[in-house]
Formats: structure tokens, sequence, C-alpha cells
């Protein structure tokens, strides 16, 4: 799993814990994410660039879930960006 595998994972996992199974409801509808297992957590980004399918998904559990939505996607991915250049991290997260 890519690091942004790795970072659309952590969100989902992280809102699932707050919105409970809604969140993978909502992230299978981000075009690019593809869920594999839901159970397992196992995800896939199948297309179009990495970020934007990162700042999509962030995008839609803020519409959907207002702002502090938006901190728990940075405060769950916090750990996995600390070494990645900043050209690289979604601006979503920044």
């Amino acid at each position: 799993m890519d690091i942004f595998e790795q970072i659309v994972k952590n969100i989902i996992k992280e809102q699932e814990r707050i919105i409970g199974p809604l969140a993978w409801d909502e992230a299978r509808k981000v075009q690019g994410i593809k869920i594999v297992s839901q159970f397992t957590g196992e995800i896939a980004i199948d297309n179009g660039d990495e970020r934007d399918v990162v700042n999509s998904l962030v995008n839609r559990y803020e519409r959907l879930f207002g702002r502090a939505s938006h901190e728990v996607c940075k405060q769950a991915v916090a750990q996995l960006i600390l070494t990645m250049p900043r050209s690289s991290i979604p601006s979503s997260l920044i």
C-alpha cells in the first residue's frame, strides 16, 4: 500500500470511529477510490492524481459533516505526512 492509499485508509478509519459505517459509504462515492475490503480496510486508488483523490475525500466529508470533519481528516494523517515533501501533500491536509 503506497502512502496515498494509507492516507485514504487512515482518513476513512478515523471518520468511521465518529460516524460509523457511513464513512465507508461516502468514500465509495469518491471517484478514484476503490474499496477492496471494508473489513480489512484494504483500499486502492485506481485512477487520477492521488492528491486530487485525497482532496476529494476530505472535501466530501467536510461538505457532509462540517469543518470539524476536515480537522479529523488532518489529525488522522498527521504522522504519515511528516516525512512527505510539502509539494506532495494534498492541499486539503496542509
